[in-house]
């Protein structure tokens, strides 16, 4: 029950934007630039789905963190999210700074990630930790999809999403390294399908 009441207050916090970073923003000490209409809105859009993100690495890590089968891997899914907690708190502030919004559906991500996470989280450790590697290894190639797309002169979004792309691969490493197992084709396949529904409607929604 305990567990149960902290999933629900940690999907509450995530969902109202309560939560705070531990870790100062990597853009923290940056002035903020004055961007043309233009490119403000590229880049409230594309922090908007990286928020989206964040949101769905909370609910996912919550899911595992819950099923996991031993003390040992519920920490790393704890710690992994703790980490994504910054992550969240970092692209919310930068959405305000942009003027701009998170995602309307964001109710709608979390619950479907989590149940993402739950499936995960019950078929093994090693299922589940592979899971995460395949996860991390998405939002990492999609980071660097985004530093491309950015525009140069936003140099608070871009510090943003370079230290996420960072810490995504290390917990991918981490999760490797802890005996993740490599998921079958067509499991990736439709994570990456998944992926660009959630990519392409958060962009504009």
């Amino acid at each position: 029950m305990d567990a149960w009441l902290v999933a629900a207050d940690n999907a509450l916090r995530t969902l109202a934007g309560a939560g705070p970073a531990a870790a100062p923003s990597p853009a923290a000490t940056m002035a903020i630039p004055d961007l043309p209409d233009a490119e403000r809105r590229l880049s409230g859009a594309l922090m908007r789905v990286n928020h989206v993100g964040e949101v769905c690495a909370q609910a996912l890590y919550n899911a595992q963190a819950l099923t996991a089968r031993d003390a040992v891997a519920r920490a790393r899914f704890e710690a992994a999210g703790r980490e994504e907690t910054d992550h969240l708190a970092w692209t919310r502030d930068r959405l305000v700074q942009l003027g701009d919004r998170p995602s309307l559906l964001n109710p709608l991500w979390y619950l479907g990630s989590f149940g993402i996470g739950w499936v995960a989280g019950r078929t093994s450790t090693r299922l589940s930790l592979g899971f995460v590697v395949e996860t991390e290894r998405q939002v990492e190639a999609h980071l660097a999809g985004h530093l491309e797309r950015l525009p140069e002169g936003d140099h608070a979004s871009r510090a943003i999403v370079l230290r996420m792309k960072e810490d995504e691969a290390r917990h991918a490493d981490q999760a490797e390294q802890a005996g993740g197992a490599p998921l079958p084709k067509v499991a990736r396949w439709l994570m990456r399908a998944a992926s660009k529904v959630m990519t392409t409607t958060a962009h504009r929604i």
